[in-house]
């Protein structure tokens, strides 16, 4: 599975370590880009579902390879990427981690003077009632420890890509003032950009807020964010009940500076190249057979219990002519209503986990396995959005909107046995140096469906 992009990469050989890489959405984005990679994830059934598709994968812990197994990584790894554990920072969550920020901020300006490994893993024993909270401290750590290496093939990561909830924006904020001014503790600077994106507009079937943190090191250019490719979904110009009306999708007003920019496109004859299309709606999506997924009939209308983001307008009730609110662990309890008639609606099936996946961007078929898959779904990276996160940080050509369109092909028996036999340390189950099931596997979803049940159209 290959893109349009053409490797021009600021480096000569990327190659990513994926740190908390759940089942696979950073590691499918470099798959397509052409892109080695390793993950790292502690979750059993999430490396599951990436043996069965063919990702070299660790299960372990990020800290602990970071103390004990550092020096059997690949040296030639230049990239550093991952999206720490959101749950203490996200607003679904208790809150621990968005209190404690400013904390968080004194442990990174420590480690960037060269604090011991050991005197801050002693103080952040008692820095949070959720483990988690400190797991944002990571990345940085692996940078620092990089540096540290007595291998001479193995030198400072080029680049640093990294994305997690928007209440984390302040963090990476940081993380960029002490990456360009102090540095780390060897004097490796880098060139930083942070922000909020909207994965809409990278063509994902959903809408979903990311702070994104891409660095470079010193000497390798400016970085900038990845191209908004499809316009934003502004929930407000949104009327469900004339697009029901009408059968037609709804285009919002632009906003002005994209306006600006289509502008100034037509005035150079790039504005079929560089225009932002329509954000994707489920219905694009899903109406259509691919692989085994037999395609959704359509108009049907999603009733999600989540919020977006924290932002109301973002939640509720969409049509299929509308991206997917935040993908996220209770995808299994959106509920799905079909057959509109009358003002009627009927209770038809609940998204099964090939089409959350597909919200989310994975391919068609991919190999979901273990438990918890609707949390396996909701935690991982849109894979289209990490593709462009890595083109921009690399300096390569964005994907073709259609790389992630094609069914994926799963792993061989040979080459599962293989990829755990590395992962795990046997073909076929967990060995002692893997992570503890009990201590490590996210809560299940409790939802059951329903069936048959009516309700008036609202």
């Amino acid at each position: 599975m290959t893109s349009t992009a053409s490797h021009q990469s600021i480096l000569d050989k990327p190659f990513v370590l994926d740190l908390f890489a759940g089942p696979g959405g950073l590691d499918v984005a470099g798959r397509v880009l052409d892109i080695p990679s390793l993950g790292i994830e502690w979750d059993r059934s999430a490396c599951l579902t990436r043996y069965a598709a063919g990702l070299d994968t660790l299960h372990a812990d990020v800290s602990a390879v970071r103390r004990d197994a550092f020096e059997s990584l690949p040296p030639e790894i230049n990239v550093l990427a991952g999206g720490p554990p959101c749950q203490t920072y996200s607003v679904a969550g208790h809150g621990s981690g968005r209190n404690a920020l400013d904390e968080v901020k004194k442990y990174i300006e420590r480690l960037m003077k060269g604090d011991s490994d050991q005197a801050i893993d002693e103080d952040l024993k008692t820095f949070s009632d959720d483990p988690r909270t400190a797991m944002v401290l990571e990345p940085l750590r692996y940078a620092i420890q990089a540096t540290r290496s007595p291998n001479r093939d193995r030198r400072p990561y080029d680049v640093i890509v990294l994305e997690q909830v928007p209440a984390v924006e302040a963090l990476w904020h940081h993380y960029a003032k002490v990456l360009k001014e102090i540095g780390l503790p060897d004097g490796t600077k880098y060139e930083v950009v942070v922000d909020v994106l909207d994965t809409e507009t990278y063509g994902v079937p959903q809408t979903r807020s990311r702070a994104v943190l891409i660095a470079r090191r010193e000497g390798l250019g400016e970085p900038s964010l990845p191209r908004a490719t499809h316009l934003p979904y502004v929930a407000k110009e949104w009327n469900r009940r004339s697009d029901q009306a009408t059968g037609q999708v709804l285009q919002p007003p632009l906003d002005d500076d994209i306006a600006a920019e289509i502008e100034e496109g037509r005035k150079t004859g790039k504005e079929a190249e560089e225009a932002p299309q329509h954000w994707r709606s489920m219905g694009e999506v899903l109406a259509e057979p691919v692989g085994t997924h037999p395609g959704r009939v359509t108009p049907f209308l999603v009733r999600s219990n989540y919020g977006s983001s924290g932002n109301p307008g973002r939640r509720g009730v969409r049509s299929h002519q509308q991206p997917a609110t935040t993908v996220t662990g209770r995808i299994s309890r959106f509920v799905v209503f079909q057959h509109l008639d009358e003002n009627i609606v009927y209770e038809g099936a609940r998204f099964s986990m090939n089409e959350a996946g597909m919200l989310q961007s994975f391919p068609p078929d991919y190999p979901w396995s273990g438990t918890a898959r609707a949390q396996q779904v909701g935690n991982a990276v849109p894979p289209l959005f990490g593709a462009h996160l890595l083109s921009a940080a690399l300096g390569i050509a964005a994907p073709a909107p259609e790389v992630l369109r094609e069914p994926w092909q799963p792993a061989t028996e040979e080459k599962r046995a293989k990829l755990r036999s590395h992962g795990c340390g046997a073909t076929d189950d967990c060995t002692a140096r893997c992570p503890v099931p009990e201590d490590q596997t996210p809560p299940r979803s409790s939802a059951r469906p329903r069936k048959n049940k009516k309700m008036s159209a609202q």
